[in-house]
């Protein structure tokens, strides 16, 4: 199979597709793997290195959507990418078509295969292609959130973790998951004082049990919700339905209950958003103000660390693309249901419920496609 990785260019987007390693890996098994010139510079990875992993270097984007059967990338095809990507041609990346209905449309009008991360899920409900990004947004909330709340970023002039005599902030983190356990991680390590929300008793037990001193559960409720935001310093938003919209759990009339300068980090925002107020920001302008409160809504947030992020996702993701390369799509996803979760798109159908029911569109179940 001929194998394309083309170079990111949504805003403030450098991480690659691929590393050299994964590259070295698909030309042992006989494949052929075409890399954009300079595709790999924003993550540290130099054209150079690519050559000698035995990929060919295309000079344009177009020449490498022209050229390849899959194309393997890290975010979703933008508006110029359109017109580039062929009838039959399998597009393997981060789609989280529930919050974008223009990408949607214009990937069914495109009729190609279209295989999003996000949806590849094993039986035990977990999302393979989706763990390593959630790690590293969850970790970066945190790292994030305590710089925006910095009074010269507008917030409230808290340190994170306080000091001796002076109290730290407090955190509050809507979902259980991976980002949000990676973020109460993160924040409880530097001395913050966390509560983390979730409607799964079983997973708060669990957390309760592993998690530090500083870290307390909470059973995730409208009313709970409410009575932590007036004193709370740091939200992050991560709530996840695989394939869906997230649901908003702080509307507009919640901003009321929390003081000036407080900063809501949604990681959500690739489905949507799970605060009402957002809206999707960019690593450029990362923040705006709604109410006295601060949003922060990038839609790429492992983008800002796209060394350790490129690196973590090729190494979930390359199992999955050898076996497309060896075997095809359609065998591939035949001989593994994990992977035949993630095909939202075939040939112009949806056949994602979740996405289809979201937009109101035409949905056609895989097995009548496959």
């Amino acid at each position: 199979m001929i194998v394309g990785i083309p170079k990111e260019i949504k805003n403030n987007e450098n991480r690659v597709g691929m590393t050299p390693a994964g590259v070295s890996e698909l030309v042992r098994h006989g494949h052929t793997v075409y890399v954009q010139h300079t595709a790999g510079d924003g993550s540290g990875f130099s054209d150079t290195e690519y050559l000698a992993a035995g990929a060919k270097i295309l000079p344009e984007i177009s020449d490498v959507y022209s050229a390849a059967d899959m194309i393997v990338k890290v975010k979703e095809p933008i508006e110029p990418e359109y017109p580039l990507i062929k009838k039959d041609q399998l597009i393997f990346t981060y789609f989280h078509f529930a919050s974008d209905r223009h990408l949607t449309e214009a990937m069914v009008k495109s009729d190609s295969v279209c295989l999003a991360y996000e949806t590849v899920e094993l039986q035990d409900r977990s999302l393979p292609l989706l763990i390593p990004m959630s790690e590293v947004a969850g970790r970066m909330s945190i790292q994030e959130g305590a710089r925006f709340l910095e009074k010269p970023q507008l917030g409230k002039g808290i340190l994170l973790g306080g000091v001796p005599g002076v109290k730290p902030a407090k955190v509050l983190i809507l979902g259980a998951g991976t980002v949000g356990t990676n973020a109460a991680l993160m924040a409880s390590g530097l001395g913050a004082d966390v509560t983390i929300t979730d409607i799964s008793l079983k997973r708060l037990r669990y957390l309760d049990e592993i998690m530090p001193k500083n870290v307390k559960t909470l059973y995730s409720s409208r009313h709970n919700i409410e009575q932590e935001l007036p004193t709370v310093d740091l939200v992050v938003g991560s709530v996840l339905i695989p394939g869906d919209k997230a649901p908003h759990l702080i509307t507009k009339d919640m901003l009321q209950l929390m003081k000036p300068g407080t900063v809501m980090v949604d990681v959500a925002i690739d489905q949507g958003g799970c605060f009402e107020t957002s809206h999707p920001t960019s690593h450029s302008e990362p923040v705006y103000v709604v109410d006295g409160i601060v949003h922060y809504a990038v839609a790429n947030i492992p983008g800002a660390v796209p060394y350790t992020s490129t690196l973590a996702l090729t190494n979930a993701t390359m199992p999955y693309a050898i076996a497309l390369a060896d075997k095809g799509w359609k065998k591939a996803c035949k001989d593994d249901p994990a992977l035949a979760l993630g095909l939202n798109i075939i040939n112009g159908k949806i056949t994602y419920k979740a996405v289809a029911d979201v937009w109101n569109m035409p949905y056609t179940p895989l097995a009548d496609l496959l």
